[in-house]
């Protein structure tokens, strides 16, 4: 398990919020676009494509689990 800023990580890359070694399908997210107008990233959860949430670059988030 790595801990990363998420403007760190690529566009795609699977990420948690807490440090989970397995962690469940809804507590998984995907990378997303940058929106210009708020400064920050969409990211959605892999469980449920339709919950977009909008974290800023400086979020630190977790990477390297067992997926």
């Amino acid at each position: 398990m790595e801990q990363k800023a998420l403007r760190d990580i690529k566009k795609g890359e699977f990420f948690t919020l807490k440090p989970y070694e397995e962690p469940k399908d809804s507590q998984v997210f995907t990378k997303g676009d940058y929106d210009r107008s708020t400064k920050t990233f969409g990211c959605t959860r892999f469980s449920d494509f339709c919950d977009e949430r909008f974290f800023k670059g400086s979020r630190i988030v977790y990477v390297g689990f067992t997926f």
